[in-house]
């Protein structure tokens, strides 16, 4: 079980984004990377291709970081989180946050 999922709020805790907060759109395990909706937006300048009909110019985009830069974020507390595991009575592994035991996953 992961830490961080596709779908979840993050904060990022370093780098030249610091304090913003996204949502998780794509996780590549083998490498450590995540990106995130609108952080460490890039400006790609791309050819055309008429026979697939996209069309050329300065494109912005998110690039992938180091998964360990972010952190989840805690709606009820209001700040980043770290996450730990535990089990419930009826056996599934759940997240919880740490610093007020509750759990991430329901």
């Amino acid at each position: 079980m992961n830490r961080i999922r596709k779908g979840d709020e993050v904060v990022v805790i370093a780098g030249k984004d610091k304090g913003k907060r996204g949502v998780v759109l794509k996780i590549d395990r083998e490498k450590h990377r995540v990106i995130v909706e609108n952080i460490n937006m890039v400006k790609r300048h791309t050819k055309g291709n008429p026979m697939r009909g996209t069309p050329g110019g300065i494109i912005e985009k998110e690039m992938p970081f180091a998964i360990s830069n972010v952190a989840l974020w805690n709606s009820v507390a209001s700040r980043a989180d770290r996450v730990g595991f535990r089990f419930l009575e009826d056996g599934r592994k759940v997240r919880y946050f740490k610093s007020n035991n509750e759990v991430v996953d329901v």
